[in-house]
């Protein structure tokens, strides 16, 4: 293992917002209103840039030097590896949003796996009770519903797997709050099924070796050579995607589909490679009556295309049979589920988390 090298595991942000009446107009823009001078400031606050651009009618989505960006209407989604302060786009952010555009945040949602590298780290991300108690100082005092928990493998299985850390706030109208009594420890019979829209995240480490080399340029192999070569390109046929190459190495995607994102980094050197998948959707049912491609496809194709040792997948927002159906694709591909924990959080519902690793030797 390398002594030092690029953080691969990000740092996730998502901001939720509304008008003052709680409300806004479908036909307005909101938070897609800001400037792209603001969105500048924004991110030279947390130390990245801007490299790729793209829009539809439900969202702008922006590839960055260390991750990705997404602005909807009443909600903001910023992802960023490396060494960047994540956290302390909050305050602009919050304060922009206000007295431009006359909107509130509502929600918050902090999560991240745990780094490779954390004694690289700036503060605020200096430990997970820093950043913890920079987003309890942060943040607006009515988001008075607060949750942090680290979600991590049991004793047994640590060294396998990865951990999951959340941070949550919520306002009272969107706290949803549930009943916290035996929530340490979940397995697929204590997940309850509830409607809704789910996020899922995937981190992969120990890459198959092979794919990793792919995303080195080297000034030879150009980005859509990336995406089309390796699969990525196969994940969701009916997304348009945006895509970057970095030099020497490393790749980033965002698809868009109507309202509907997905994201995939790299970070391909040997001895400390990792990778990214993130998506959104609806239930199950939604996604499968529009015709769009499944959740348990995309996952199956994502462990093909990376073939990691060890990954870990947490879904907010998911169900008893996705927890189910998602452990089974992963296990198909000689991966065994090490763990599997989850909990309830304000304004984000249920939070699974489930590690898996394989006996592969490196």
């Amino acid at each position: 293992m390398a002594v030092s090298g690029f953080e691969g595991f990000e740092k996730r942000l998502e901001l939720n917002f509304s008008g003052e009446d709680g409300l806004i107009a479908a036909a307005e823009n909101g938070l897609r209103d800001l400037d792209f001078e603001v969105i500048q400031q924004v991110l030279s606050e947390v130390q990245c840039t801007v490299v790729s651009a793209m829009s539809n009618t439900c969202m702008d989505s922006y590839v960055l030097s260390e991750s990705s960006l997404f602005v909807y209407p009443t909600k903001i989604i910023i992802k960023t590896c490396g060494t960047t302060q994540l956290l302390k786009s909050i305050p602009l952010l919050v304060s922009q949003a206000h007295h431009l555009l006359g909107l509130h945040v509502t929600s918050c949602r902090y999560t991240r796996g745990s780094f490779i590298f954390p004694k690289s780290q700036p503060f605020p991300h200096t430990s997970f009770k820093d950043e913890v108690h920079y987003l309890n100082l942060t943040l607006p005092s009515h988001l008075c519903y607060r949750k942090a928990r680290v979600l991590h493998p049991s004793k047994k299985s640590s060294s396998h797997c990865h951990t999951w850390h959340v941070f949550c706030a919520s306002d009272h109208q969107h706290a949803h709050l549930f009943d916290d009594n035996n929530n340490d420890e979940h397995d697929d019979n204590g997940h309850d099924d509830h409607g809704g829209a789910f996020t899922m995240e995937v981190c992969m480490t120990e890459l198959d070796q092979g794919l990793a080399e792919k995303f080195f340029g080297g000034g030879e192999v150009t980005v859509r050579e990336m995406t089309w070569a390796t699969g990525i390109g196969e994940i969701n046929p009916n997304q348009v995607v945006c895509d970057f190459a970095f030099d020497p190495c490393g790749y980033s995607m965002n698809g868009i589909d109507g309202g509907y994102y997905s994201t995939i980094h790299v970070t391909p050197e040997e001895g400390f490679s990792y990778a990214s998948f993130e998506c959104n959707g609806e239930l199950e049912e939604e996604i499968l009556e529009d015709g769009r491609v499944n959740v348990y496809d995309m996952l199956e194709k994502v462990v093909q295309v990376f073939r990691p040792a060890k990954l870990s997948v947490a879904m907010t927002g998911a169900s008893r049979s996705m927890s189910t159906r998602l452990r089974s694709v992963v296990e198909s591909f000689g991966l065994t589920r090490r763990s599997c924990s989850g909990d309830e959080f304000p304004g984000s519902g249920k939070i699974v988390f489930q590690t898996f690793s394989t006996s592969r030797r490196k």
